[in-house]
């Protein structure tokens, strides 16, 4: 019992000097308010401070121990244990232990804010690291002649089996003072074509505008775009959301806001419709300026399930103006809703486009482990003097369900798809006797129709229509595999004498994020 007892005394004394010291010592009082705000510590001298602590208070309940009667007897129980030092002890153990679980949350907090701090350039800022990887394997079982003609311009050549990465991203995002924030993140995948994905600088709780990001970020082009890849269902985007949003990103200002019950949210922005990957700026003096905005609702959402029930809506839009001095030009083009050499729907240069405008709707509902998506886009594209009116859509849907009972979260502040959580991670270990222990992970099922036609008077853009069945299996949070099958077919579209064909794609995925 007397080295039970050291044993206690030993535990205490180290969480309670050490947590007492975690719980007070990184905090400071903030100029502008009276919440604490975190301090960078300096670690080695932190950690020897907190163990002499520890060691000298070990060594004084320890001193008081061996002054007290050692010929009573002791049994187990707090009551029993009060004879030592006249019950002053365990008095003091019990204060020790009701102060420890009185900081367990202070704890808490101060370890998740040390996590996410990385010391940069000055004490006010913080840095949190982040990347994805995306390994995939891309195969083309059977194509037509005209589906080999869009990939190559060579109606026997046929597309080419690819293994690679689909994103390689690594980044840094934090805090700067008061209300600023940013993010720097960039793509690794084109090997040494390196390019930005977010880039930007902004300000958060701003009066009315709430958060407002100034550099290169995604424009409020529906559902599927401002999915994050980390979450979406398929391995790739509807033929119809890559064309009228290639690249996604553009640099812009815009605004972002959500209602008090993030029923209702909201972007709207300014942009330059130059992709900024090539250069990294735009140089002309029209601007090629485009304003586009998104308003949703999260017109139901179940509080008590955790959120396994909900219904979004949303409506969002565009006008552009693609002048760039003597020339006016639109071009609208997307692959295969799998990974080519080459976009096989491509309207080519419109050189005589005056302006554009873009509209699109979307919807969501989710009950438990099913999911039903859908969206519908259009363009109308004007055309300067005689030329004709154009106008290009398409749209797309899919359900999607989980096997193992999980369901699709939800982001109601910014009207978009969350991070999956499985009920059971997927492991696979050998226990001490030998035999074999596994977790199942989460599995998923999903089917998408996509359609999209940019075939209108003049031009021949293509019609296309694919079939996708997709299944999911997540390990953890963030880790999966993705594996999906596609039946497509494009017509009027003309190439190397081809007019139309189909195809068939197998693609798998790997996948990690941090």
């Amino acid at each position: 019992m007397k080295i039970r007892f050291k044993g206690l005394l030993t535990w205490a004394a180290l969480v309670a000097s050490g947590g007492v010291a975690m719980a007070q010592a990184p905090y400071e009082p903030n100029q502008f308010s009276n919440e604490p705000v975190p301090v960078q510590l300096d670690t080695n001298t932190d950690l020897i401070t907190r163990l002499e602590a520890a060691e000298a208070r070990l060594r004084e309940l320890e001193s008081r121990q061996q002054a007290a009667p050692s010929a009573m007897p002791v049994s187990s129980g707090s009551s029993n244990l009060a004879f030592l030092n006249g019950g002053s002890v365990v008095d003091e153990l019990d204060d020790l232990t009701a102060q420890v679980e009185s900081n367990s949350e202070a704890i808490s907090g101060l370890k998740d804010s040390l996590g996410e701090r990385v010391r940069s350039g000055h004490s006010a800022s913080t840095m949190k690291i982040s990347g994805r990887v995306h390994a995939d394997y891309w195969s083309f079982p059977d194509s037509s002649p005209a589906a080999n003609a869009f990939e190559s311009g060579d109606p026997m050549s046929d597309p080419e089996d690819r293994i690679g990465f689909r994103r390689l991203r690594f980044g840094v995002a934090g805090d700067v003072s008061d209300n600023m924030r940013y993010k720097i993140e960039m793509e690794f995948a084109g090997g040494n074509d390196v390019t930005m994905k977010d880039a930007y600088l902004g300000f958060a709780d701003l009066p009315f505008l709430q958060e407002v990001l100034i550099g290169n970020q995604k424009r409020p082009y529906g559902l599927d775009h401002i999915n994050s890849s980390r979450y979406n269902v398929f391995l790739e985007r509807p033929f119809i959301v890559e064309a009228l949003n290639q690249d996604a990103r553009r640099l812009g200002i815009c605004s972002y806001g959500v209602s008090d019950d993030q029923r209702y949210n909201w972007r709207f922005g300014a942009y330059n419709q130059v992709d900024p990957q090539g250069s990294g700026h735009y140089l002309g003096d029209a601007y090629q300026s485009e304003f586009a905005g998104r308003f949703a609702n999260t017109i139901w959402y179940d509080e008590t399930s955790g959120g396994r029930g909900y219904a979004h809506w949303a409506v969002s839009g565009s006008y552009a103006d693609p002048t760039s001095g003597s020339a006016t030009s639109a071009r609208f083009r997307t692959r295969p809703e799998a990974r080519t050499e080459s976009r096989w729907i491509d309207t080519g240069q419109l050189m005589n486009c005056s302006d554009y405008m873009l509209g699109g709707v979307e919807g969501v509902i989710n009950v438990g482990r099913l999911q039903a998506v859908g969206e519908l886009m259009a363009v109308d594209v004007d055309q300067l003097g005689a030329n004709p009116h154009l106008q290009f859509h398409g749209g797309y849907v899919y359900v999607a369900y989980f096997l193992t009972g999980e369901h699709m979260p939800w982001e109601r502040a910014s009207g978009q798809l969350g991070r999956i959580k499985p009920f059971e991670n997927f492991w696979r270990v050998r226990d001490s006797q030998g035999d074999i222990r596994q977790g199942l992970g989460a599995w998923q099922l999903a089917a998408r129709y996509s359609y999209a036609d940019f075939t209108d008077q003049n031009v021949m853009g293509g019609v296309g229509q694919s079939f996708t069945g997709g299944l999911n299996w997540y390990w953890n949070p963030y880790a999966r595999m993705q594996f999906g099958y596609s039946y497509g077919k494009i017509d009027e579209r003309s190439v190397a004498g081809q007019t139309g064909g189909d195809y068939h794609t197998i693609g798998t995925r790997f996948m990690i994020d941090f």
